[in-house]
């Protein structure tokens, strides 16, 4: 298991160990209820006041991420679209973003489909106020995320994206993202960010990708990071920090990699964690 770093010298009194706290959105710094709990709110004001930085790390686009980082209060950088995009939260500013190769995607989505069948389809598109496309028979998740029905594939190509979604109305979210690894992993990175969400992304892209680039920022290394996640798409980021926490929740392999295992997003397992580690 890893170990805190130092805490930095010439601070005024005890600093908390980790200049960096990395947390994912769903299924880990959410309630179920798509709501942030007041003792984990408390916890990470606790944590910044003892020096720490705070970076949301999401699979969400920066279009739907934007609402809760405004109700947070948080006015740093967030790491969006599964390290597509760096955002600027405070400035309402997009400061890096990535796209994917529209024509290898196209190839690895037909790749994919000969292997397996007709897939269901959804899309994020670039930019600030990039819309979510939706296709026939791809089935969104409850809640009051926004997105844009389409019917004519011709329409998902049209503008650049950050990602694609895929559903396969038979096979289970981890043996889909196999198959899509096997059959075009060369050609586009697949990853699993949550229940039936499986993505084809820019090749190489990860939220390790995204963190390192924010950290960077801040002047904060790897060495000095806590991360906090719950899915498959969060392995990268415990493999690039210090120290990797997965969710009661979370999948089992991201348990296999992690640090350690706290309680669920329902029971406060940030909040645990970070009150733990304060001075």
């Amino acid at each position: 298991m890893s170990t805190a770093p130092a805490a930095p010298t010439g601070t005024a009194g005890p600093a908390f160990p980790y200049p960096l706290v990395a947390t994912d959105l769903d299924g880990t710094l959410l309630s179920p209820d798509d709501t942030i709990s007041a003792r984990t709110r408390d916890a990470l004001a606790a944590a910044t006041a003892a020096g720490a930085a705070h970076i949301v790390v999401t699979g969400r686009s920066v279009a739907w991420t934007r609402h809760i980082l405004d109700d947070l209060g948080y006015r740093g950088i967030a790491v969006c679209g599964q390290g597509a995009q760096v955002y600027h939260a405070g400035e309402h500013r997009l400061l890096t973003s990535v796209t994917l190769d529209r024509q290898l995607a196209g190839l690895a989505l037909a790749k994919i489909e000969a292997e397996v069948g007709p897939l269901a389809l959804a899309a994020s598109r670039d930019g600030l106020d990039g819309k979510v496309l939706v296709g026939p028979g791809y089935v969104v998740q409850e809640g009051p995320l926004p997105f844009v029905p389409f019917t004519d594939v011709a329409d998902l190509w049209a503008a650049p994206l950050n990602k694609v979604y895929v559903q396969h109305p038979g096979l289970d979210d981890d043996a889909l993202a196999a198959v899509a690894r096997e059959t075009a992993g060369d050609l586009v990175g697949v990853t699993m960010a949550g229940e039936g969400i499986v993505e084809l992304l820019p090749l190489g892209l990860t939220k390790a990708t995204g963190l390192s680039i924010a950290a960077r920022r801040l002047g904060v290394q790897a060495a000095g990071t806590i991360a906090f996640g719950d899915m498959p798409n969060d392995i990268p980021m415990f493999a690039w920090a210090a120290h990797g926490v997965a969710m009661a929740n979370a999948h089992e392999d991201l348990k296999a990699v992690a640090d350690e295992v706290t309680s669920s997003n329902e029971e406060d397992g940030i909040a645990r964690v970070l009150e733990r580690l304060l001075p």
